[in-house]
């Protein structure tokens, strides 16, 4: 994955507010926007190897449900942030918790 693509879901994922969520997705759809490539899992890969500035957490399935290797981390950090969960708290409620991204300035 080449240097401009890692540093534009950055840019993305970095601007969801607290106590918000988006989906891998909606993040791969303003890069796409911006860059014209890439999709929902080269978005999990760049988060998985790249993330830690940003707040990964605050990215989900289309689910709703954080990735699995740090589920119960991402729950709690978005529990803590005031985001809007479902019922069982094992997901989170994109009705009432999607972010609006906007394409990054460039």
């Amino acid at each position: 994955m080449d240097e401009e693509y890692v540093e534009t879901v950055l840019d993305v994922v970095g601007t969801v507010p607290v106590g918000r969520a988006t989906t891998y997705g909606d993040v791969a759809e303003v890069v796409g926007e911006v860059l014209g490539r890439g999709g929902p899992r080269q978005v999990g890969a760049v988060l998985a190897r790249a993330g830690g500035a940003v707040p990964w957490w605050r990215v989900v399935n289309a689910a709703g449900r954080p990735p699995s290797h740090a589920g119960a981390r991402a729950l709690a950090l978005l529990a803590h942030e005031g985001c809007p969960l479902v019922p069982a708290r094992d997901r989170v409620d994109l009705r009432h918790a999607r972010a609006e991204l906007e394409v990054p300035a460039r």
